[in-house]
């Protein structure tokens, strides 16, 4: 089994928290992870529908079958939110060990956590494997891009730029050695007659699929809505529901534009990405490593792939992703800004094996307005280099 960065903190939380709350993706490892970490607990899974009956009509009674277990591990949590009122008296009263949630849809059961079980609950988010983990090599925190240990400190991955890309990092296909065409194939339709039936009334499944095609032709953009509305045929009530479903079950992510504007007006508009560029590349038709060479959006990908690695150096840390990307009305563009103490740290990001001169050309802009020691600009290639001011770092040493 393939070590999760994560493990250290989920242990460490399970101490102070009576209840952590663990989630991410379907697929990401969250039932593994869980059961891994602490063998010895009680654990139950509201996938099985008599259970979940049990926990709907007799919480309590349910609650008290486990009391006494040195830990509970509840997976799929998110299919009775209800319980969670009925948890926080389980764990005041000290009925059992800590109390491991797991679920797949983030927004909905941080609401009701929040509502119910403030204070007494740890929140972690687990997402697809990243780099470092697939490698078995120890990852980058957070505070090492701004010490340029990633610049000492080189690695080589062990599979090619393209097949990251290609396959993405979904445990599944690694741990089993499975087809990633087919795996993701189904796992959107998984996806969609299952999580998007329990979240929402849509009624058009192939329409909404549709959707989720339009979207992931705009990867790596800046989310226009009006624009998306036009081509999907919907108004935008519609638009921004549907896109709060991709969010809340892992699909999409919004990088949000940072907020300092030194002087310039800003574009206060998200841009669109996906959670992991095997789902992306097989929404977009991309199907072998050749057809990912030569496909227009083969830069949008590789911008993907690294935004996605830097939420989880700080994801599977166990800290809020503090990644933004900042764009002024003229339409310069640093793609990634890193916050961290109230520094701010610039990384451009560029998909070519060679660099150019003129691709430092935002990173200076960006340092010059914020007095800034300079930035980092990751490409394809395989080599890690200062440039003046700047670090140019191979995508393979970045996370």
């Amino acid at each position: 089994m393939i070590y999760r960065t994560i493990t250290a903190h989920l242990r460490r939380l399970s101490g102070p928290f009576p209840v952590i709350f663990l989630t991410g993706p379907r697929q990401s490892g969250k039932t593994t992870l869980a059961k891994s970490t602490f063998p010895s607990y009680r654990y139950c899974s509201f996938e099985d529908l008599q259970t979940r009956e049990e926990a709907i009509e007799d919480p309590k009674g349910f609650l008290s079958r486990l009391a006494g277990a040195e830990g509970i591990i509840i997976d799929e949590a998110q299919h009775v939110p209800d319980l969670f009122s009925y948890v926080q008296g389980f764990v005041d009263d000290k009925r059992a060990g800590p109390v491991i949630l797991t679920g797949s849809q983030h927004f909905l059961l941080a609401e009701k956590i929040s509502q119910t079980l403030a204070g007494r609950a740890g929140i972690l988010e687990l997402l697809p494997f990243s780099i470092a983990e697939l490698d078995e090599r120890s990852p980058l925190a957070p505070d090492d891009l701004f010490t340029r240990k990633h610049a000492r400190e080189i690695y080589v991955p062990q599979r090619t730029l393209n097949e990251f890309l290609l396959n993405g990092l979904f445990p599944p296909i690694h741990d089993r050695g499975l087809d990633p065409a087919v795996w993701y194939d189904s796992y959107t339709r998984t996806y969609i007659e299952r999580d998007v039936r329990s979240l929402s009334n849509v009624g058009d499944l192939d329409t909404f699929t549709r959707f989720l095609r339009l979207c992931a032709g705009r990867a790596g953009q800046l989310l226009n809505m009006t624009a998306l509305g036009s081509d999907a045929g919907m108004d935008q009530k519609t638009i921004k529901r549907w896109l709060s479903i991709l969010r809340t079950s892992y699909i999409i992510d919004l990088l949000h534009p940072h907020h300092v504007n030194y002087r310039k007006r800003l574009v206060k508009t998200p841009k669109l990405y996906f959670i992991d560029t095997g789902l992306l590349c097989s929404l977009l038709g991309i199907r072998s490593e050749a057809h990912l060479l030569s496909h227009p959006l083969r830069g949008a990908v590789f911008e993907n792939f690294v935004v996605t690695e830097m939420r989880k150096t700080f994801s599977h840390s166990a800290e809020r992703p503090s990644i933004y990307f900042w764009r002024d009305s003229r339409g310069r563009e640093i793609d990634v800004i890193v916050e961290r103490s109230g520094a701010t740290l610039p990384i451009e990001i560029k998909a070519g094996e060679t660099v150019a001169g003129d691709a430092f050309n935002g990173l200076d802009y960006y340092n010059d307005l914020s007095d800034g020691p300079g930035g980092i600009l990751i490409y394809g290639g395989k080599e890690t280099f200062d440039r003046g001011r700047h670090l140019v770092c191979s995508w393979g040493a970045c996370c």
